[in-house]
Formats: structure tokens, sequence, C-alpha cells
């Protein structure tokens, strides 16, 4: 019995690592610019196909891996440069279009000069699985959890420890303060955007190995970050967190204890549960302007 419930947390762990990253990214942009952007899944699609892609044409893993990051990265930059920037005045319903229309296009894109097969990176460990208390802990997962942590750490030494990073927090507290101080917020802008791209190419490299990666695959992930990012409160970057653990545990126990034909509602559930009582999610301090 305990074996299970270990076997089911860790798992739920994992899986709230990767939404963790998403939400994160989520977070770091509608702080930046009130802006939610639904292309945010497309990132990890991105970061998981580009990694398989390179690989074929010959590049080691280890360089294959930094490339597709790379990619995303510039495919964040340009989604503000060419789609959000000229549309800054736009109001909510035009930006609810514009970002679900980068979504689609990017997703096109990789349809087109990708293919529709769904692929697996190599585990990053010789050894595929361990067994800890009677439950079989994939190594991969270890490898997430890590990933995660460091990134979460580097985040937060970014935002306190540079002048990039504390620009950032300046133009999302106060964007016209910010920019009268000196502060380039459109570059600041472009960054966010960068940084919520290289979270989800990262997301989507390091569970490729354990869940497969394709064209589609940021979709439902996609959704699923911004589901956590809600749970947890926009706008904060604990809640974030939290949310993307909270939601991988209710997905892990549910498929565990009752059934997986279950898991993929259980997000939906969770989040009009939590928005009932708390509307601004668990951690959020303050409305939703935009979505």
């Amino acid at each position: 019995m305990f074996s299970e419930f270990f076997q089911f947390s860790f798992s739920g762990i994992t899986l709230g690592a990767i939404y963790a990253l998403v939400a994160l990214g989520f977070t770091l942009i509608y702080n930046a610019s009130h802006v939610i952007n639904f292309a945010q899944g497309e990132f990890l699609m991105i970061g998981g196909m580009g990694t398989v892609v390179l690989m074929d044409a010959g590049a080691p893993i280890y360089l294959a891996i930094p490339g597709a990051i790379v990619m995303a990265g510039v495919a964040g930059v340009l989604l503000h440069k060419l789609a959000i920037a000229p549309a800054k005045n736009a109001d909510v319903v035009t930006l609810i279009i514009i970002t679900i229309g980068a979504s689609i296009f990017l997703r096109g894109l990789a349809q087109i000069f990708w293919g529709k097969d769904y692929h697996a990176l190599p585990a990053f460990s010789d050894t595929e699985s361990l067994s800890v208390g009677g439950a079989v802990l994939l190594t991969q997962s270890l490898w997430i959890l890590g990933i995660a942590a460091l990134l979460v750490a580097a985040l937060g030494w970014f935002f306190t420890r540079t002048a990039l990073g504390k620009a950032l927090l300046a133009t999302s507290m106060n964007k016209d303060a910010a920019s009268m101080v000196g502060i380039k917020t459109g570059a600041i802008l472009t960054l966010a955007f960068g940084i919520a791209a290289l979270l989800g190419a990262v997301a989507g490299v390091i569970v490729a190995p354990i869940t497969f990666t394709a064209y589609d695959i940021g979709i439902m992930l996609g959704l699923k970050g911004f589901i956590a990012a809600a749970i947890g409160g926009l706008g904060s970057s604990t809640g974030a967190i939290l949310g993307g653990l909270l939601l991988g545990l209710a997905e892990a126990y549910t498929a565990g204890y009752i059934s997986s034909d279950y898991k993929d509602a259980v997000p939906f559930v969770l989040i009009l549960i939590i928005l009932f009582f708390l509307p601004n999610g668990l951690l959020g301090s303050r409305a939703v302007e935009r979505v």
C-alpha cells in the first residue's frame, strides 16, 4: 500500500514539475505584459521536436538540446515582435485571437516540416529505472525534478541579483514608471517572451523521453500549464509552482486509485472547485484584467 502511494506521489510530482515550468512561462509573460500567451505550449513542442530533428540531422544530443532551446527562444521573441507588440493597445478578444492564432500557426509549421509522427528522445541516463521502497522510479523523472529545481533557483537569482531581472520586475509592477526611469520596457517585454519560451522548451526536452513528442504535444500540456498557473494565482511565481504540483498529484492519484480514463478531466474539475472559492487562485492577490 505504501509502495503504491509512493509510486503515485513520485509520478505526480514529476508531472507537476513539468506543469510548473509551463505555468511559470504563463506567469512571467502575464506579469510583464498582462497578456496570457496561449501559444506557450507550442514552445514546449519546439523544444522536444527541435531536438529530435537536429539529432536526425546528425547533431549529438548535447548540441541538439541547446539548439532546440535556442530555436524556441527565437520563436518567443518573434512572437512578441511580430504579433503582440504591434497590437499592444488591442482589446482582450483580439489578444486572445492573436495568441491562439500563433499557436495554430506554429503547430501547422511543425506538422508541415516535421511531420505527424510521434518521437521519443533517449533517456538522459543509461539506467532507466530504480527500485525504491517497492516502487519503480524512472531515472528520467529524477532528471526532470533536478532540472526543474535548478531552473526555479536560476529564475530566483535572475530576478533578485541581476539588473535585467530587476528591470523586468519593475516593468511588471508599473510599466509607465519603469519607462520614466530609463528602462526600455519594449525590450524587457521581448525578453520576457524569450525567457518564457526557453522555459517551455526545456520542459519539452526533459519530458520527451517518457511521454514522447509530436507536433501537437503542446496542446494539452500547454492547457494544463495554464490551468496550473490559474490555480496558483496568475501573477504569482510561487503559485505557479504550487499549482503545477497540486495538479500533477491530483492527476496521478486519480489515475492510480480510480481510473486513468478520468485523468485528463482532473484539471478542469480542480480549477472549477478552486476558482469557485478563490477566484484569484490560491496565492493570487490581484484581479485578472486581460486574458
